[in-house]
C-alpha cells in the first residue's frame, strides 16, 4: 500500500477523537514491538509481520514506536519505517498514534515524520532525563503542537506530572485530545478528569494497566493500553471482555492466576517491562527479535518461568502456546 502523505491525511482533532473513543469501547490500546534482527538491526518484515497479526485481534487503535516498541532507540529513518508500517496495515481500521519525544524541537522532527508517515496522532511521550517546574511542563506542549497539525495525547508518569492548574493550561491547546496517565495517583487524576473539557479522553497507562483497570474506572478512565496483548492478545481480550460485562469471577480468576504472577516476574529485573513482553511474543512465535542495548533480554531461569506462566495464562483462555 502506498504511504498516506499528509496532503491526503487531513482527519482533524475531533474526527479522530471520534475514532479513538469507538475504539476504545470496543477494545484494549495496543502497543506494538519493534522487531529487531538479531544484530539489532531494524527488522521492517518481522514488525509487518507482528503487527498483522495484533491487528487482527480487533484493538481498539495502535500506537507504534512508544515505550513497549523502544521508540527510545530508534533512529529518526526507522521511527518512519515503523510508523509507516503500522498506518498501511491499520489502512484506516483503527486510529493509529506515533510516539513522539524528547525536548519539544526533536519531538518537532518525529512529529514531522509520522504527519509524513499518515499517522492520525501522536502520543507525547516524557521528556528525556531533566525534571522540569509546571510552566515547562506545559511550554513543552504548547511548542510542539505549534509544530505539527497531528492532534496530541500527553503522557504523564515519573518526572511528567500535571498539576491541577497546568492542566487547565494546556487543555485550552486546541490540538491536545486527551492525557494518558501512568502515574496512579487517582485522587489527583480525578480532579484533571472533572475538570477536562467534554470530549476529552483519559486512558491508563499504569505498568501491566489491567492490575488497576477497576480502580481507574471508578474515576471515570476506562480505556487503558495492555502490554500483556502484545504478546497474548487471548488473554488481554478475554480480560477486556470480563470487565466490561461485569463478570467479577473471571476477571479475578485472571488477575489472581496470571496477572500478578506476571507482574511479580515483571519486577525481578530493570527494564523487564518491555524485554519480558518482548521474549513472550517470541514464545508464541512472533518474529520480533530482541532488545536493544541498554534493555536486555531475560535470563534463562526467567524465561523458563515465563513459559510457564504463559502456557498456563492461554490454559485458562482455551488458547495455544
Amino acid at each position: 500500500m502506498a504511504k498516506v502523505s499528509p496532503e491526503t491525511n487531513t482527519a482533524g482533532p475531533s474526527d479522530v477523537v471520534r475514532r479513538l473513543r469507538d475504539g476504545m469501547a470496543g477494545g484494549v490500546l495496543s502497543f506494538p514491538l519493534t522487531a529487531f534482527h538479531d544484530d539489532g538491526s531494524l527488522d521492517p518484515d518481522g514488525s509487518r509481520a507482528y503487527l498483522a497479526a495484533q491487528l487482527a485481534t480487533a484493538p481498539g487503535a495502535v500506537f507504534p514506536a512508544c515505550g513497549t516498541g523502544e521508540f527510545f532507540s530508534l533512529d529518526e529513518d526507522e521511527y518512519r519505517q515503523v510508523v509507516s508500517i503500522a498506518v498501511e496495515e491499520a489502512a484506516g481500521r483503527v486510529p493509529v498514534v506515533a510516539g513522539a519525544g524528547y525536548g519539544w524541537a526533536q519531538a518537532a522532527r518525529f512529529a514531522r515524520i509520522a504527519e509524513e508517515a499518515g499517522a492520525d496522532a501522536l502520543l507525547v511521550l516524557p521528556h528525556y532525563l531533566v525534571a522540569a517546574p509546571q510552566d515547562g511542563l506545559a511550554a513543552q506542549l504548547e511548542q510542539l503542537a505549534a509544530r505539527t497539525r497531528l492532534p496530541l495525547i500527553a503522557y504523564q508518569r515519573e518526572q511528567v506530572a500535571y498539576r491541577l492548574e497546568t492542566f487547565r493550561r494546556i487543555a485550552r491547546i486546541p490540538s491536545l485530545i486527551g492525557l494518558k496517565d501512568g502515574r496512579s495517583d487517582l485522587d489527583a487524576l480525578q480532579r484533571l478528569t472533572l475538570a477536562a473539557p467534554e470530549g476529552f479522553l483519559f486512558f491508563n497507562g499504569a505498568p501491566t494497566a489491567e492490575m488497576q483497570a477497576r480502580a481507574y474506572a471508578a474515576v471515570g478512565v476506562r480505556a487503558y493500553s495492555s502490554a500483556v496483548h502484545a504478546f497474548a492478545p487471548e488473554i488481554a481480550n478475554a480480560f477486556f471482555a470480563a470487565l466490561r460485562s461485569g463478570d467479577g469471577g473471571s476477571a479475578d480468576k485472571l488477575l489472581r492466576d496470571f496477572y500478578v504472577p506476571f507482574v511479580e516476574l515483571r519486577d525481578r529485573a530493570p527494564g523487564y517491562s518491555v524485554s519480558l513482553v518482548k521474549a513472550a511474543a517470541r514464545l508464541r512465535g512472533r518474529p520480533v527479535g530482541p532488545v536493544r542495548a541498554p534493555l536486555t533480554d531475560p535470563s534463562h531461569a526467567d524465561l523458563a518461568d515465563l513459559r510457564e506462566l504463559l502456557s498456563s495464562g492461554l490454559d485458562m483462555v482455551g488458547a495455544a502456546l
